[in-house]
């Protein structure tokens, strides 16, 4: 393959490693996904692709939904056990984020709800509302009609609005308050204040530090609680099983505010948060060590800063 070619496929790759993520909600497999349309583009005869981009976006796109339709993959997303891998802020592979629905549609409680829908539905979805694609584009890209890719939208807009309760979105530092307040009744034994400071249709989500088979799921703003307050309990068990004293440090996750636990300058764990009206609307906490590889490895680039919580 000429330069030139290469040049062209590696101007989009960034592009198209976002639309694999949003679609598949890993990154491991978006890199997979990216790299085969390479493979593809590599194979290809360029001379008749009259659009490159487009072409490309149909490869990827439908390559990820074979991925999305395999018996493995039905297995592993239905088994209760899937979430998505968290990307720590500044990450390319959550651009573009330029309007509200491309930021909301690569949030941890967006992606979680996606797969809720089929995998056509989902990507409609993400086409249409990250990518802003007409329904003709994206009826090209699936092989559907125009009218088709409508009634997906409009079935993927309706489930997904269906489960999102919307109220004032916090803005970046008012939201970093509330999760910092939220730590510190979490942390100090102030249930009545943890209380006070979830929605009433809160939900929190976890994988049970990465040892669970099934996914921890907990509803109710008391039962949350108690879970929290459980999960952020310093005790000899916990820091033998994370490998020592954490530290915990504020960041943003998907784009949202987030705790990630440190070890010796690791990741072993990251609580994604949801605000909305000043309160915490939902949590996932994520520790599995094959979710964390790519938050780790972006967060050794950068200065943590001080952490809220050391020594835990």
């Amino acid at each position: 393959m000429d330069s030139a070619a290469v040049d062209q496929f590696e101007a989009g790759r960034g592009r198209l490693a976002s639309l694999a993520y949003r679609l598949l909600g890993s990154a491991a497999d978006a890199e997979d996904a990216v790299q085969d349309t390479f493979l593809r583009w590599q194979a290809a005869d360029r001379e008749r692709i009259e659009v490159p981009e487009a072409w490309l976006t149909k490869v990827a796109t439908n390559l990820c939904l074979d991925r999305l339709r395999s018996a493995q993959a039905r297995h592993e997303r239905t088994a209760g056990a899937w979430l998505p891998e968290p990307l720590l802020d500044g990450d390319p592979m959550l651009g573009p984020a330029d309007t509200f629905e491309q930021r909301e549609s690569v949030t941890l409680a967006v992606l979680t709800l996606l797969e809720r829908l089929s995998p056509a539905e989902r990507a409609v979805y993400v086409l249409r509302e990250a990518f802003s694609y007409s329904h003709a584009e994206i009826a090209a890209i699936l092989d559907i009609t125009e009218s088709a890719s409508q009634q997906h939208a409009h079935r993927a807009r309706t489930r997904v609005a269906a489960e999102r309760c919307r109220g004032g979105a916090a803005d970046p530092a008012s939201a970093r308050r509330v999760v910092e307040e939220f730590l510190a009744a979490a942390t100090s034994g102030r249930t009545d204040r943890l209380v006070a400071l979830l929605t009433d249709d809160v939900t929190a989500v976890s994988d049970g530090a990465g040892l669970a088979r099934r996914l921890l799921r907990h509803r109710s703003r008391e039962r949350v609680a108690s879970f929290v307050r459980a999960g952020f309990t310093s005790t000899p068990a916990k820091r033998r099983l994370a490998g020592g004293s954490l530290a915990m440090h504020l960041s943003r996750v998907n784009g949202t505010p987030a705790v990630v636990a440190v070890v010796g300058g690791r990741v072993v764990g990251t609580v994604a948060f949801e605000v909305r009206d000043g309160k915490v609307a939902s949590l996932y906490g994520i520790a599995a060590t094959g979710r964390l590889a790519r938050l780790d490895e972006a967060w050794q680039r950068r200065d943590p800063g001080v952490p809220v919580i050391d020594g835990w």
